[in-house]
């Protein structure tokens, strides 16, 4: 179980203007109320809002697996903000095929690309002029995962995906920090999420096992909260994280090293 932690500094960020994708709920959710409550102005975006979407974010519908999805939400959000001094790229999804590689479809491999890495790469380019006009101390925050680093053939396309987002991650804050702009990566682990469980019961199906099997093994003995990469967040956004750049956090209860 989560352990409830002290409240947030709400002026650590006051005054930042944050842009989080994937909003509407699960990880994305909890990283845009955990912004707020630090004191930041969030503006959000996800196909549709559900009753997780933080109340006091905007939160502008749209699609950000197209380049035009892309440009339609980017402009909106720095019209509604002014400006932008933090960007979260977390939008996301995955679709397990048991079968392996061979069986996940051409336009999966597409879609996979498009939206786990490519709409993080179209946002930051189309954000790039109002961050580098913020100047030193804007920050990206570029949520991967532990896929990334440990493939499985079920997951190919997704993993894949999270994989090119660690390397660009990387590229990106060498050629950034000399502006001062900070660029990190979190790889999560097992954390709960509407999304995840879906695909922890597939896994959990095609074994035989019970669901809470898939994560009976890690180490710190429970599955993540979406709060927990939340918490990851606000630290790497923060001045507190201020000589981190380049880096992909994993947060993930110590499992990865295990496997």
């Amino acid at each position: 179980m989560f352990k409830t932690l002290a409240p947030a500094d709400p002026t650590e960020l006051a005054g930042k203007r944050a842009i989080v994708t994937g909003g509407s709920r699960g990880i994305g959710a909890a990283i845009t109320q955990r912004l707020l409550d630090a004191g930041a102005t969030v503006v959000t975006t996800a196909r549709g809002i559900t009753d997780e979407t933080p109340k006091g974010a905007t939160f502008i519908p749209g699609d950000i697996s197209t380049l035009d999805g892309v440009r339609a939400f980017t402009e909106a959000a720095l019209a509604e903000l002014g400006g932008v001094d933090i960007v979260v790229n977390n939008a996301a999804a995955a679709r397990v095929h048991l079968g392996g590689i061979a069986t996940i479809p051409d336009d999966e491999w597409v879609d996979a690309l498009n939206l786990n890495y490519l709409s993080a790469v179209r946002v930051n380019n189309a954000l790039l002029p109002a961050l580098h006009e913020s100047g030193a101390g804007s920050v990206i925050v570029n949520i991967s995962s532990g896929v990334a680093v440990t493939p499985g053939p079920q997951l190919s396309h997704y993993g894949a995906a999270k994989a090119a987002l660690n390397n660009y991650t990387k590229s990106l804050a060498a050629e950034l920090a000399p502006a001062g702009i900070r660029v990190t990566a979190i790889m999560p682990g097992n954390v709960l999420t509407p999304g995840a469980d879906v695909i922890r019961q597939n896994f959990a199906d095609a074994a035989g096992v019970a669901l809470a099997d898939i994560t009976a093994g890690i180490p710190l003995g429970r599955p993540g909260d979406p709060r927990d990469i939340a918490e990851a967040v606000a630290f790497l956004v923060s001045d507190r994280a201020q000589w981190i750049t380049g880096t992909a956090l994993t947060v993930d209860g110590g499992e990865i090293p295990v496997l």
